[in-house]
């Protein structure tokens, strides 16, 4: 019985051409043989599976090639190439640093440096996992590896350089080995397929190339273990049994759910990945990486960042031109926070199942003025809102009046009535819909004709995040009131501030001066960016207690900034000094005459 050799060694490069995903390391090395400016020690870093080891072994092999062609390949047929192929090659010493760490080690290392190369020019010394080394190895090593005898190169691999003391990396060139792209890993296994005579499937060769995660020995691996199960065909459906991968077409058929706002099936959908044995963290990961895919789908030239086979990508451009992206991004935040807050759950369950509900509830919310009438941010966190529907009954007969709106009442609760005011014309019962109490955006109601151009007139008023616009009304309060009233009610709330113990912030009201002018509009001033800051943390509130003792719900509050140095209290110690010179010259010319500083 023929013994069987996994693919990862079987088809182990041996040449630098035949590593793969890792063309700016064989290219410079081959420069590097080519133009006979090798280094001493060489620092190979990177995660597993890259091929740290391999392109060791393979430089190791070429140094001491004696009849390298002229692409600085090994020949495999002189006797060093040779021997190196059948493990007994005397040159090249391969040393696992995970179990030999020690001083010890490192000194029968260091004997073994001064012997000359018995066939070849140089004496290779593989180090793998040179990170595990101890700080007393280390320092043993950093002599010999600074100043070698000219036969012996060292080959340092590592996949955590951090872990390395800097002595040793000042003495290395180092090279970076990168992940190998997904592209390059199914063409490999697809090529190494063809020589087993394996039949695939190219869809399911990009599965487990994703799964591999850049490493190459993990796909050749899970390629040899879907072959042991499904014979001589690799299928996209046995690579989904076998590696314990949600489908694509899961989550494909849960956005359709999604965008159809169908709950009873996105739920039924999400019992059933539960039945597979998959985890609900699991399963959100895997819906926030689709919605990204959907995201990154809605343009081409984004399209190639997509890892996945051209069939794949042509469903998620088919999908991607279906949906909103104020969907997408709000899908994307609710996915977040469903996963970051899954651990913590007591019902993990009904925490997925609540964001899935949340998802469906996105589509629809986003009105048609918001999306005709993106501002420069089109993807902005707010653009929607998701919120609880509540029916209420209204009479089809009942008429909108002016009274029916007042001061008191939110933006968006003025919308939802309009709205209703709408659906009331066709002689239906309405279901109006109340947001929650705090919604980030207001949902704006466009080109609304009912013969009440007073409701008009307070729609256009009502703006994107400005929680206090003015809303006119038949009752709408719009007393006159006096500077005198002004002042108390002003000093009155400075009380109440000072009450709850925010010195700084009632000390920058008292000093500032409310002045009353046009339209309702009281301007005060304070002097620097730092008092502004605090007071905008107030204004909604000092807007609403003016009104309130005022009796007036059109007074609007602006804070200005003063640009008047001659008003503007000094803070540092050279603003001080400036301020008493202006007052008494002569300040300066003492400290002119004395030579002083400030």
């Amino acid at each position: 019985m023929e013994k069987y050799v996994v693919s990862a060694r079987k088809y182990r490069p041996s040449t630098f051409n035949s590593v793969v995903g890792q063309g700016h390391i064989t290219v410079t090395l081959k420069n590097a043989i080519k133009s006979n400016h090798l280094a001493q020690a060489f620092l190979f870093c990177g995660p597993r599976g890259v091929g740290k080891t391999t392109s060791a072994r393979i430089l190791a092999k070429t140094i001491n090639c004696f009849q390298a062609d002229a692409n600085t390949e090994p020949c495999n047929q002189c006797e060093s190439c040779v021997s190196f192929n059948e493990g007994r090659s005397l040159n090249i010493l391969e040393l696992d640093a995970a179990s030999n760490n020690s001083v010890d080690d490192i000194r029968n290392l260091v004997d073994q440096v001064r012997f000359v190369p018995q066939l070849g020019k140089f004496k290779v010394f593989i180090i793998d996992e040179v990170h595990m080394l101890s700080n007393a190895a280390f320092n043993a090593f950093l002599k010999t590896l600074e100043e070698p005898p000219p036969h012996a190169i060292f080959i340092l691999a590592t996949t955590e350089k951090h872990k390395i003391i800097p002595t040793i990396l000042s003495r290395c060139q180092i090279f970076d080995f990168n992940r190998i792209k997904v592209e390059d890993m199914a063409n490999h296994l697809a090529e190494i397929a063809i020589k087993e005579n394996i039949t695939y499937e190219i869809d399911g060769l990009h599965v487990i190339a994703q799964k591999a995660d850049g490493a190459l020995r993990d796909a050749l691996s899970m390629f040899d273990q879907i072959v042991t199960f499904s014979g001589n065909h690799v299928s996209y459906k046995a690579v989904i049994e076998n590696l314990n991968i949600l489908d694509y077409d899961y989550y494909f058929k849960l956005t359709d759910y999604l965008l159809a706002a169908d709950v009873s099936s996105s739920l039924l959908l999400f019992n059933d990945i539960l039945s597979s044995g998959f985890e609900g963290n699991f399963f959100v990961n895997g819906l926030a990486q689709h919605l990204r895919n959907l995201l990154v789908s809605r343009d081409a030239v984004t399209l190639q960042l997509l890892d996945t086979s051209p069939g794949i990508k042509e469903k998620y451009k088919v999908q991607a031109s279906r949906s909103e992206i104020g969907f997408l991004i709000k899908g994307l935040e609710i996915c977040t926070k469903t996963e970051a807050g899954y651990k913590m759950s007591v019902n993990q369950r009904l925490l997925v199942e609540l964001a899935l509900m949340q998802l469906c509830a996105l589509q629809g919310l986003i009105p048609d003025s918001e999306k005709k009438n993106t501002d420069s941010n089109p993807i902005a966190s707010d653009a929607v809102t998701p919120y609880v529907p509540q029916k209420r009954d209204i009479s089809a007969q009942a008429p909108i009046s002016p009274t029916t709106i007042n001061a008191a009442q939110t933006p968006e609760v003025i919308a939802g009535i309009v709205s209703n005011h709408e659906e009331q014309a066709s002689n239906t019962t309405a279901n109006q819909i109340e947001p929650k109490s705090e919604p980030k955006k207001v949902i704006s109601v466009k080109n609304f004709s009912s013969g009440k151009p007073s409701i008009a007139s307070m729609l256009n008023q009502v703006k994107s995040g400005d929680k206090e616009a003015a809303v006119t009304s038949a009752n709408t309060r719009s007393n006159a009131f006096t500077n005198e009233q002004l002042q108390a009610s002003w000093s009155s709330y400075v009380q109440n501030i000072t009450e709850k113990g925010k010195q700084s912030l009632s000390h920058t009201l008292s000093l500032a001066k409310p002045v009353i002018g046009e339209n309702n509009v009281i301007h005060f001033k304070v002097f620097n960016a730092v008092q502004e800051s605090d007071v905008q943390s107030v204004l909604t509130e000092l807007s609403m207690r003016l009104r309130n003792d005022l009796s007036n719900d059109l007074i609007q509050v602006k804070i200005e900034v003063s640009k008047d140095e001659s008003e503007r209290k000094p803070y540092t110690n050279r603003e001080k000094y400036v301020r008493l010179a202006q007052i008494n010259p002569n300040l300066e010319k003492l400290r002119t005459q004395l030579d002083l500083e400030i």
